[in-house]
């Protein structure tokens, strides 16, 4: 599952050099001394935007609230929920989203209101709490579609069906995985069409059905190796290796297992390795 980015102006990490970056980091902090909101809620939505992608999580923290000491915004309180999700601080970070939600709803940004929705849904399936992760997913879908983000209706779908599995449900997650997919291909999202691709082989592995298992494993591998995803490539060879052992193949098996295994190695998974 991952985090749904806000709708907005381009951030300053395409291509911007160092020193216009800092120099927005500085405006921030002038802005906001100064008392300057209109000011320090633009440039600290850019400066945030760019830290979580660096996984500044606790700088991305700091900003959103300094700009919030101005008086309540949505961005910030995202950001800011972002942040203490990605720091392990879920209460906080839902009570972030849940103020995001409520002044993105307040003045009719639904772009974004499915973004703080899809996020507190992320939250809830990180406490394990499924049937409330369903619930703002649920919500955050027919919103996607409505604004035609097709990326986030495919990573909505996915999620929805990554709860429905934690759930046993697996038709149910299966039937969402399958409307993520024509989706991701459409929109060459080639990394997240792959997972979807290995997550419905997973459901057909859990319903007994190897022979199709294997086949989506199949069509999996060749786009986690094109998008460099070496975890992932580990992942799914050895979910093949495991199908072919219930199959009663134990050659196949082992020679997939024997190429998951350095690649596990290489990516530091020392339990996978074991």
């Amino acid at each position: 599952m991952n985090d749904a980015g806000l709708a907005g102006p381009e951030s300053l990490d395409r291509g911007h050099p160092a020193v216009i970056f800092t120099r927005a980091v500085e405006v921030h902090r002038l802005a906001v001394a100064g008392r300057e909101p209109v000011i320090a809620r633009n440039v600290g939505d850019l400066v945030a935007r760019v830290w979580l992608r660096m996984s500044r999580f606790a700088d991305a923290a700091a900003l959103a609230s300094a700009t919030l000491t101005l008086g309540p915004d949505a961005g910030a309180f995202y950001h800011r929920g972002w942040a203490r999700s990605a720091t392990g601080q879920p209460q906080l970070a839902l009570a972030d989203y849940e103020q995001a939600l409520s002044l993105y709803r307040n003045v009719g940004d639904r772009a974004n209101e499915a973004a703080a929705l899809s996020n507190i849904g992320l939250v809830y399936a990180g406490l394990g709490d499924r049937q409330q992760a369903a619930t703002y997913f649920e919500q955050a879908l027919p919103i996607t579609r409505e604004v035609g983000n097709r990326a986030g209706e495919a990573s909505t779908l996915n999620n929805i069906g990554l709860v429905y599995d934690g759930l046993g449900d697996w038709q149910q997650a299966l039937a969402y995985f399958q409307q993520a997919r024509p989706i991701q291909r459409e929109v060459g999202d080639r990394a997240d069409e792959a997972a979807a691709l290995s997550n419905i082989g997973a459901v057909y592995a859990r319903l007994g059905d190897r022979q199709q298992a294997l086949a989506y494993y199949q069509q999996a591998l060749p786009i986690t190796r094109e998008v460099g995803n070496r975890a992932g490539e580990a992942i799914i060879l050895s979910s093949i290796g495991l199908v072919y052992v219930g199959l009663g193949d134990r050659q196949h098996a082992v020679t997939y297992f024997e190429q998951a295994l350095p690649i596990r190695r290489e990516v530091g998974d020392r339990a996978g390795e074991a």
